[in-house]
């Protein structure tokens, strides 16, 4: 690729000026944190790409971590498969091997190459301990939704950054780059990187305004809810730290356990339906009087026949009690007729109260691969009186379809006979 070229292509892609010290940055740790919809993965993934087509950085190599590994292929690998889309146009093929099964991008002009992987469980990060390049060597890591991740997996993901680069490439550095949305305050990655000054570390803060390409219909929706949800708007609109105050449920603790059925004394799902908004399905198991959430299906813009599907790939037992929104008698039946055991429940006056009352009467343990459960429940809250400025007993319906589920998936052990649970 001649110089001309790379210039002529370079200069199609479109950069937020609030990133360029992000992308100009060369310390070990670039930690962004910000709104929905603030563009800043956009920008990294323009960012990697950019560089890594660049010949004054070949030898480097990108490794893109989420906590699932699936979750890559719609996530970041989409995101850098379409910036190098808008930075190539036609030229695409022509510089960029794109390949699906395993996922993988290598640069044809420089051979410079990305590759994604997961931390959920111990296999895989023993995977990535043993990464290695055919050319050059690992030498940037971008962690997309970090807040997911524990600091253990960081570290371990951290340790894989070593050696000389000297004699490969001088233009070369090692680099981890996070980005995510703020959830709790309490969160690791604020005391670690936010609340100490550190020369190796950038810390970046972006927000909805600060994206010039934002979709207008985004931004007045995110407007809207500066309105409706002061509260969640500082956290989802404003890229801010989440409180501790209002939170519904805190008794919750994260870590790797067994999810086979025989492991518990008892096991449902959950679902809440939805279409723009998630639809949620949880697998939990009930033990010593304990609540494990064993799986999740979450997923958007789907129709029912679409989940099915997805829910038999993902080995959803038919056999188990499934308890669902009432409110989709339609959906329901669609899920008999497909072989599940799936009934509404009964919706009646304070019931969603005593199910939450349910739910903080009990340890609740979530398995790290159940990350949309996670981050809703770090940020599901209770609604505050305008005038009183107090909380009341009714939660914020934003993001909260994890929860909903959560709370069907109890019915059977809350009441107790079936029926009484169903119309």
């Amino acid at each position: 690729m001649t110089t001309a070229t790379k210039v002529k292509v370079i200069t199609k892609a479109k950069f937020n000026p609030i990133f360029k010290p992000v992308n100009e940055w060369r310390g070990r740790y670039r930690i962004l944190k910000g709104s929905a919809g603030s563009g800043k993965s956009v920008n990294v993934a323009q960012d990697y790409i950019a560089k890594l087509s660049d010949p004054a950085y070949e030898g480097a190599n990108l490794l893109v971590v989420r906590k699932v590994e699936e979750t890559n292929r719609d996530s970041t690998f989409a995101e850098l498969q379409a910036a190098i889309y808008r930075m190539f146009g036609n030229h695409a093929p022509k510089i960029w091997k794109i390949t699906l099964n395993p996922l993988s991008l290598e640069c044809k002009t420089t051979g410079n190459k990305i590759i994604f992987r997961g931390v959920k469980d111990q296999r895989q990060r023993e995977k990535v301990k043993s990464i290695t390049f055919k050319k050059g060597k690992l030498t940037w890591i971008w962690i997309e939704e970090a807040t997911e991740l524990e600091a253990e997996d960081v570290d371990i993901l951290d340790d894989r950054l070593r050696g000389d680069l000297s004699d490969l490439n001088p233009n070369l550095y090692y680099q981890i780059t996070m980005t995510f949305n703020p959830v709790s305050a309490t969160h690791w990655i604020k005391a670690r990187y936010f609340d100490r000054s550190d020369p190796e570390v950038l810390t970046h803060h972006s927000t909805y305004k600060d994206n010039r390409f934002i979709d207008p219909g985004y931004y007045r929706r995110m407007e809207r809810r500066k309105i409706e949800d002061p509260e969640g708007y500082r956290v989802y609109g404003l890229g801010e730290w989440g409180e501790l105050g209002g939170l519904i449920l805190t008794n919750f603790e994260v870590h790797d356990f067994p999810t086979g059925k025989e492991y518990f004394d008892s096991v449902y799902y959950g679902q809440d339906f939805g279409f723009n908004h998630a639809n949620a399905i949880l697998g939990i198991g009930f033990k010593d009087g304990e609540i494990y959430i064993r799986s999740e299906l979450y997923v958007f813009e789907k129709d029912t026949e679409e989940i099915i599907a997805l829910a038999r790939k993902a080995n959803i037992d038919p056999r188990v009690e499934m308890f669902c929104d009432s409110a989709e008698p339609d959906r329901i039946r669609t899920w008999q007729k497909a072989g599940f055991r799936a009934y509404p429940v009964k919706k009646e006056q304070g019931s969603v109260k005593a199910q939450i009352d349910f739910l903080k009467g009990r340890k609740i343990h979530i398995h790290p691969s159940c990350v949309n459960t996670l981050k809703e429940i770090q940020q599901w809250k209770w609604k505050k009186d305008p005038t009183t400025g107090l909380y009341i007993d009714e939660p914020v319906e934003f993001m909260d379809d994890a929860m909903a589920a959560l709370r069907y998936s109890v019915e059977r052990i809350r009441r107790g006979s079936a029926i009484e649970i169903l119309k």
